[in-house]
């Protein structure tokens, strides 16, 4: 359904009575229930197939709220007052009164958060008087829902209302930071690692991954297309398609590109989308050629590296 009035009032109604809804972000899709609610936390995990030691990402629209939940430090503050709302999720201790469904972190003492910047997403908030859980809109281990019509495929008619925000402007899941103790970046994603770097005055530490309570990009098989993914290809294979990160001439209809010039902003807009658009069209097999191991490549290298695991 389109943004406007009635149907944010639609989705608060759903969100209210437990129910899930989709709604867009500047990253991709979310699949919103209300985070202080066992019931809908619980419908959550249910709709996409999530393992329940796989946590989820809990959205705030204001800091007071937040307040409620979680403990604030400084180096939260700087990067706040930074980066937020944007692809930026702090994970931070919680408060032993803290409201949140002991569901959504599989009793951690710790919560992952962040403030979306997509404007529907920001007016429904300021509707509800709890936080939303909202993991990406999708089957777990699938790829995350860049549009409206994503979710429709992942989910049909088994959620009842979808809020359409349009394409997502950054098209990957927001960076993770750790900032319980000393900060550590737990996923790549929207946010450069290094601006968050630069902000700090110091070289961040990645952990990518996690054996006991794992975070929302942790999983070693994930962003998988449903069929097979081969990274550094130089030759293509009969029936496979064929990514490039930029637009060259001459080439056969198998070929995807993802940018027209190599442009970053664009690359990542456009992953997922080309990734789902090359299954949808019957392809047996994806191909990439080999990523460069800086800057968008990075959390490309990532992504796929999880989608091609068996």
């Amino acid at each position: 359904m389109k943004m406007n009035q009635s149907n944010i009032k639609k989705a608060r109604k759903f969100l209210d009575k437990n129910m899930c809804v989709a709604i867009p972000t500047e990253t991709v899709y979310g699949l919103a229930g209300n985070a202080y609610s066992d019931i809908a936390v619980k419908k959550i995990f249910k709709l996409k197939k999530r393992p329940a030691t796989n946590s989820l990402i809990v959205h705030y629209n204001n800091l007071n709220l937040l307040k409620n939940d979680c403990i604030l430090n400084d180096t939260f503050h700087l990067l706040y007052k930074k980066f937020s709302p944007g692809p930026i999720t702090f994970v931070l201790k919680t408060k032993k009164n803290s409201k949140i469904s002991k569901y959504v972190n599989n009793k951690s003492k710790t919560l992952a958060v962040r403030f979306p910047k997509h404007i529907i997403t920001q007016k429904l908030m300021n509707t509800l008087n709890y936080p939303i859980a909202a993991p990406s809109a999708n089957i777990f281990s699938s790829l995350s829902p860049v549009s409206a019509k994503d979710v429709r495929e992942e989910f049909g008619k088994k959620i009842p209302m979808i809020l359409d925000g349009g394409t997502c402007k950054v098209g990957l899941e927001s960076t993770i930071i750790s900032l319980v103790n000393k900060p550590v970046i737990l996923r790549l994603g929207g946010l450069d690692k290094n601006k968050i770097s630069k902000i700090l005055k110091k070289n961040l530490k990645t952990k990518l991954t996690s054996k006991k309570n794992i975070l929302p990009g942790q999983s070693k098989i994930h962003y998988s297309p449903g069929i097979p993914v081969r990274m550094n290809a130089k030759k293509i294979k009969k029936n496979e398609a064929f990514i490039t990160l930029k637009k060259y001439k001459n080439v056969s209809k198998n070929y995807f590109n993802l940018s027209k010039n190599g442009g970053a902003n664009e690359i990542a807009k456009n992953f997922y989308s080309t990734l789902r658009k090359i299954k949808n069209k019957g392809y047996k097999s994806i191909a990439i050629e080999n990523i460069n191991n800086i800057g968008i490549g990075l959390i490309l290298n990532d992504r796929l590296k999880r989608a091609s695991k068996k």
